[in-house]
């Protein structure tokens, strides 16, 4: 679970939104234009999390570098646990030459150990040119530029089904009251407002971030990711009691606090885009259109369609994100032509490659949006690349494990707690400051 927002669901499960079979299908070698084939004999490794759709994808980003630069790729999947197994084969004298990166709190691992090379200044000027800097902040620790940010995750949309608004007689809000008060009209219209999966404490972060960041800033929210902040601080208690009002109202929830505990991510969605709808609405990232698609038939952009979360009091609406981000070994035997492929991955014809593929946004400013296969996928990608600096990586994924990654602990099992009775915000706030402050310290 430790990737649970951008794995659960891979490739074409991610976003492909009915793009049939061109969305899956294998190919060879992707042609990317010319190239002086400068690379031939040599082998680039690359070892990632990505399994399934999502790494015969990539491959055909790896095939393009092939064609353009005569080199060979060859990928290899860790599974969840990328540090471990990185580790491992480095100490074995056997480091992969570049890894696909799923945390910030991973890359910034591998930096401290020494592990890693920083970005040749080729890529590190496409950086600065073509992505927001925020993208360079996350992928530098101490200054220095480590890792490009190739694949990115949108957790800021709110997922619905058009039939059910449409009979409510609602549109779409932009604020988080609207949001609420456009429940109520779902709920007396027949239906639950929100399907929450509650059993899955992820998913609650991802609601309180969201809210925190919009209400509270990012300046805050930096502070707070880094436990500068404690979160026992007045803003974490007036994001707990917006979010606790919403949890509290049986009208909003479908089965109220009880049921939502006992839904998981998946069976959130199927309450909404299921066969039989218990809720209108579903607040999580861009893949659930991928549940939506394939596991129940819904054609994306008319039968599940999005909306931004909306700007909580007057606040800025939240672009909170996630991603891969890509970073050279130290110890890798072909270190150099490591480089040079990630050189090609800060390029918009690479990003171009999986978009056309599906399952894919890129924080790269210069990828034409036309490369989406979809409008659904293009508006959430134009969403990601508007919000420019003000994006900020998924919290819990920022924070260590035992805080804002672990099942049954932390502040998982907090807000899950807060879910089952919101009446003391600032009890549960003060919960949460107890259990980051063991966990920053460890």
């Amino acid at each position: 679970m430790m990737r649970r927002r951008t794995t659960l669901l891979t490739g074409c499960t991610a976003l492909v939104l009915a793009l049939g079979a061109t969305a899956c299908g294998g190919s060879g070698p992707v042609s990317a234009g010319g190239g002086d084939k400068a690379l031939s004999g040599q082998t680039v490794t690359v070892a990632g999390v990505w399994s399934g759709s999502e790494q015969k994808n990539f491959q055909k980003v790896l095939d393009a570098f092939s064609a353009k630069t005569g080199a060979k790729t060859q990928f290899v999947s860790t599974g969840d646990n990328v540090s471990t197994v990185v580790g491992s084969k480095i100490e074995g004298g056997n480091a992969p030459d570049v890894v696909m990166v799923p945390q910030v709190g991973v890359l910034q691992q591998f930096a401290k150990k020494g592990w890693l090379k920083p970005l040749s200044s080729t890529a590190e000027q496409t950086v600065d040119a073509d992505f927001a800097p925020v993208w360079k902040k996350y992928g530098s620790v101490d200054g220095t530029l480590y890792g490009l940010y190739f694949k990115a995750a949108h957790k800021s949309t709110v997922w619905y089904s058009p039939g059910a608004l449409t009979q409510a007689g609602v549109k779409p809000p932009t604020t988080y009251v609207e949001m609420l008060k456009a429940g109520h009209t779902v709920s007396d219209s027949g239906l639950a407002a929100f399907s929450v999966a509650g059993q899955d404490g992820w998913t609650l972060t991802d609601w309180f971030e969201n809210v925190y960041l919009s209400q509270a800033g990012p300046e805050k929210y930096d502070a707070l990711a880094a436990h500068k902040l404690k979160w026992t601080d007045p803003s974490v208690v007036k994001a707990l009691t917006t979010l606790g009002k919403l949890f509290k109202d049986k009208q909003l929830i479908a089965g109220g606090q009880k049921e939502a505990l006992n839904t998981d991510f998946p069976g959130s969605v199927e309450k909404v885009f299921g066969p039989k709808p218990e809720a209108g609405m579903v607040y999580e990232g861009d893949f659930v259109a991928g549940v939506a698609h394939d596991q129940f038939g819904k054609v994306i952009g008319k039968d599940a369609d999005f909306f931004p979360f909306p700007a909580v009091d007057g606040g800025t609406a939240p672009v909170v994100s996630g991603g891969d981000a890509a970073v050279v070994l130290k110890d890798a035997k072909n270190a150099k032509a490591g480089m040079k492929l990630l050189e090609y991955l800060t390029t918009p014809e690479a990003a171009a490659v999986w978009a056309k593929a599906g399952g894919f946004l890129s924080p790269n400013k210069k990828l034409d949006l036309a490369s989406y296969g979809d409008d659904v996928t293009r508006a959430t990608a134009k969403s990601l690349i508007a919000a420019g600096d003000s994006v900020r990586f998924d919290m819990s994924d920022q924070a260590p494990a035992a805080f804002g990654g672990t099942k049954g602990a932390g502040e998982w099992k907090l807000l899950q707690d807060f879910l089952r009775d919101p009446s003391d915000p600032k009890g549960t706030a003060a919960e949460l400051e107890s259990a980051a402050a063991k966990a920053y310290q460890d």
